[in-house]
């Protein structure tokens, strides 16, 4: 399922982009854009697309989603039915982020939050229920309110606890995982898993790839990714297997093979550890929620306001946001 390109139009005079939507449903909108993007959803329940991951949100859900990362969120249920669903966005820049912390000390904390979000991440529950104070300000008519307030949102993230949800191969040309800051024997390593995970990958192999030893090897995966290579390894595949599913109609036979699995047995066993969903469910998961939106969706005339693609030699219309009007 190809994502749609959305173009987020910042203005001439602000920093960063917040956007208040009130809406009876979220609907499903697979898209994707290169800014960085923080999703506060409120009184809704439904399905959470992040790249690969697809889970159940609830009230207050809190996900920062890295540039890129194809993503969505589908409501089934108001949790208030007597009031309308509600979702805060904000979009900043990776670059204007970084600026930012080279010339303030006090903003180091914002690389370490874009890091941690490569791979999209949600935060602990009650996050979003706190975030709900700083409202007031976030959605203030004067710009210089607003941006103190995202900045103090985004420092406050940066100490908080939080959950990847996308797996590193859930992105189109590039990995989630490596973002220039590790070694460069560790980048060598992320490029043949991310290369050749379809092949059969052994921790001596890569370690000699490395020039380390096995033993350094994995500290520096549990120190710069958080995990060990064997569970870098299932990520990528599962990942990877997780675009076949939803981009082609293959058997699951053929796609455990291309992920680099001969056994399919193993492949489901590995696949449910993972997602916590077979892969014939987790193809359904995709195929029925873009089914269910098109039985909802306007005529083939009519294109929806929050998401505008561009045409080659077309002139490209100021876009809405997916989940609403600007503040």
């Amino acid at each position: 399922m190809k994502a749609a390109y959305e173009r987020v139009d910042f203005g001439a005079s602000c920093s960063v982009r917040v956007y208040h939507r009130r809406l009876p449903r979220i609907p499903f909108e697979w898209h994707h854009h290169p800014e960085y993007e923080l999703t506060l959803t409120m009184n809704s329940q439904g399905r959470r697309y992040i790249g690969d991951s697809v889970a159940a949100y609830g009230d207050d859900d809190l996900v920062l989603v890295p540039p890129n990362l194809p993503h969505t969120w589908a409501s089934n249920r108001s949790i208030d039915p007597a009031n309308p669903q509600v979702a805060i966005v904000i979009w900043f820049d990776g670059a204007w982020a970084n600026r930012l912390a080279d010339v303030c000390p006090e903003y180091n904390g914002l690389r370490n939050l874009m890091r941690r979000a490569a791979c999209g991440l949600v935060f602990e529950k009650g996050a979003g229920t706190l975030m709900r104070e700083q409202l007031d300000p976030l959605l203030s008519a004067n710009p210089r309110e607003r941006l103190t307030a995202v900045l103090n949102i985004l420092v406050w993230l940066s100490e908080l606890p939080g959950t990847p949800l996308a797996s590193p191969s859930a992105f189109d040309g590039r990995t989630g995982a490596a973002s220039g800051h590790e070694p460069d024997q560790l980048n060598r390593v992320l490029a043949i898993i991310d290369t050749q995970f379809a092949r059969p990958l052994r921790l001596a192999a890569l370690a000699k790839a490395s020039g380390l030893s096995e033993r350094s090897l994995t500290r520096h995966f549990t120190q710069h990714l958080g995990e060990s290579v064997g569970s870098y390894i299932t990520r990528v595949r599962i990942g990877h297997a997780c675009r076949l599913l939803t981009d082609t109609q293959l058997p699951i036979s053929v796609v455990a093979a291309r992920s680099g699995y001969s056994n399919v047995a193993n492949f489901n066993r590995q696949f449910k550890a993972t997602k916590e969903l077979t892969p014939a469910a987790y193809r359904q998961q995709f195929t029925g929620a873009r089914r269910a939106e098109a039985e909802t969706a306007p005529a083939l005339t009519e294109r929806s306001p929050s998401l505008q693609t561009k045409a080659p030699g077309a002139k490209r219309k100021r876009p809405r946001s997916p989940h609403g009007a600007t503040t």
